[in-house]
């Protein structure tokens, strides 16, 4: 077990390296970046490998060991016993970039015997951040390029945070769901809740910022009956669940576990 200090430091590097990455990501939006494809076809740009290098060199300091997605061919010979390690994704959300539709994110985790300890997600375009701490709950944080560098540690940057959720007051019964991904599943999915809840609004958002919206209390439901791996949930799951809501397999109910030897994920629903 991790003790809380220890935590508390070394996600201090999490949370800067994943605004330094998303310095370098948006330096690369800017131009008129080029698009390659990786073997199971998904897009690859110079921000997805930028980002990687960049968090790599940073969190290499905490001596725990990384799984990425740009760097995933760890044999699980080697990774399986790995008690702590980093679960990234330095660009989650590259179809949104390459879409420049602005919804993509940093996803960094700190995995603890397969479940998510504590995560950061950071948001390049807006400017946002936000933290899933064990003892502290879940934070988002504005002008976080600002606030990380007026502070020395992480303790002083927490005094900024806004905990969530926020109070959202009355609204309709809210789903999010992917922009990218939607599936005919989903959509009998939520054909169910509106039987059960009558009006829903209904909301798209591309990367891990659909987690971002249950964590805020600005969602009450994601449900995802489409693929995904490890590296796009588990930041996710981390802030979500010190939130307050629940991140579990769709047809088991348990949360989701991380390091499997196979790295895709099993339909989940995320609620409040």
């Amino acid at each position: 077990m991790i003790a809380e200090t220890r935590i508390t430091d070394i996600m201090w590097e999490a949370v800067k390296a994943s605004v330094e990455a998303g310095k370098a990501i948006m330096k690369v939006y800017e131009t008129d970046f080029s698009v390659s494809n990786k073997s199971d076809n998904s897009p690859l740009t110079q921000a997805d490998m930028e980002s990687h290098a960049i968090i790599s060199m940073v969190l290499d300091a905490t001596n725990i060991p990384i799984l990425s997605e740009e760097g995933k061919d760890i044999p699980y010979s080697e990774r399986k016993d790995w008690p702590v390690f980093w679960l990234v994704d330095p660009l989650d959300g590259t179809k949104e970039f390459v879409n420049r539709n602005d919804e993509f994110t940093v996803n960094i985790a700190l995995i603890e015997n397969s479940y998510p300890l504590a995560g950061v997600i950071y948001i390049p375009v807006t400017d946002e951040l936000f933290l899933g701490l064990p003892g502290r709950g879940a934070l988002k944080f504005e002008h976080a390029m600002n606030l990380i560098g007026d502070c020395e540690n992480l303790s002083k940057l927490l005094k900024s945070g806004k905990q969530l959720p926020v109070n959202q007051d009355t609204r309709p019964y809210t789903v999010v769901c992917s922009r990218s991904h939607m599936s005919a599943e989903t959509e009998a999915f939520i054909e169910e809740l509106k039987s059960l809840h009558g009006q829903i609004d209904y909301a798209s958002r591309g990367s891990s910022l659909k987690l971002c919206m249950l964590a805020e209390g600005k969602a009450d439901m994601y449900p995802r009956f489409a693929p995904t791996m490890e590296w796009d949930t588990a930041a996710g799951q981390a802030i979500a669940e010190s939130s307050g809501a629940s991140v579990v397999h769709a047809h088991s109910g348990r949360r989701l576990q991380y390091n499997k030897k196979e790295l895709l994920n099993p339909w989940f629903i995320v609620k409040r």
